[in-house]
């Protein structure tokens, strides 16, 4: 049975909005990693690599890549992997790999794939990930390669702001983010456990339509200074979208409670409703920022459990949030 994970990934695949169907052309001088038809390029690094845009043909060899990867890593430390298979793993490589809004590099040695990243170009805000390394061939500068790739892209695509979460036991991925300029902004847990089904009062959760978007979108604006606008409208033509009104005026929304979904509100009452109507939540879980001690304990007394912690890092301009939210594994 397909996985909550793949579930996710196919529905976002099938709403995508194409932001970037028509990237900018970078000048031809010089090695550059951030054009939509990229040449493979060789590069200096400890163990020798080429880099190239990624295809769907790449998704098979990629997922089992991705499923490993993430498999040693957790397991050396103790914790859950975050896919339960390796076909679940290719199925989101290939929803990625699909998407004009995702821009995709590969790592190839010998002609043989090691490595890729992502980096999801919907908005003002473009996210990273997930970056994966063939565990055989890990330590070797492979992964600044890919990171300096797509940061490269973002330049180019003049996204000034890019932000990911890293896995906080990762202690090399944090030691590289940080040493390329990314800030630590929140400590987050994975949360994860049976639906709570449990409404607030005052507080009416409802499926959120397109006539929801703008007020949404405003609302994300005051709490983060930028909108999700892009992610938001997907949700909404999937069916994920939720938002949360009192006396009739929209304080809060939601595109899933889960791992690829983000949530905003005016206040942590708004989170409790949302997270209190999800059905369930997709993936290993929904991330929490940790300093928002009212909902987190919430949570925890209501029954969900930590699954693993993470941390959100940020390049480029950020504002401190001025209201309640929930990132995605993206940001």
């Amino acid at each position: 049975m397909m996985s909550a994970i793949a579930r996710s990934s196919s529905r976002r695949a099938a709403g995508a909005t194409n932001v970037h169907a028509e990237p900018k052309q970078a000048p031809l001088s010089g090695i550059d990693l951030a054009t939509k038809d990229m040449p493979a390029q060789n590069l200096s690094y400890p163990i020798a690599v080429n880099l190239r845009n990624g295809m769907p043909a790449d998704a098979e060899d990629l997922g089992v890549i991705c499923y490993e990867a993430f498999k040693r890593i957790a397991e050396q430390h103790r914790f859950p992997p975050d896919f339960p298979s390796p076909a679940v793993a290719a199925d989101l490589m290939r929803m990625m790999l699909s998407r004009n809004d995702i821009h995709a590099v590969v790592a190839e040695r010998d002609g043989r794939l090691i490595g890729s990243n992502f980096l999801w170009e919907g908005g003002t805000v473009a996210g990273i990930g997930p970056i994966t390394i063939d565990p055989e061939v890990q330590n070797g500068s492979i992964g600044r390669s890919l990171m300096e790739a797509v940061l490269g892209r973002a330049r180019w695509q003049g996204i000034a702001s890019v932000r990911l979460v890293q896995a906080a036991y990762h202690a090399r991925s944090l030691s590289l983010y940080t040493k390329l300029g990314f800030v630590v902004r929140e400590p987050l847990a994975v949360l994860q456990g049976p639906a709570l089904s449990l409404p607030i009062d005052g507080f009416e959760v409802r499926p959120g339509t397109e006539a929801d978007i703008d007020a949404a979108s405003e609302l994300c604006r005051r709490v983060h200074g930028h909108d999700r606008a892009p992610e938001l409208r997907d949700a909404v033509r999937q069916g994920t979208a939720t938002v949360v009104e009192q006396e009739g005026r929209l304080t809060g929304y939601a595109t899933g409670i889960g791992f690829f979904g983000h949530a905003v509100g005016e206040t942590a009452d708004d989170l409790k409703a949302l997270i209190g109507a999800a059905g369930g939540y997709d993936g290993p879980g929904f991330l929490i920022p940790m300093r928002n001690t009212e909902v987190f304990r919430w949570c925890l007394k209501k029954g969900l459990r930590v699954v693993q912690p993470m941390t959100l890092m940020t390049l480029g301009p950020y504002k401190e949030p001025d209201g309640a939210f929930l990132p995605s594994i993206l940001f």
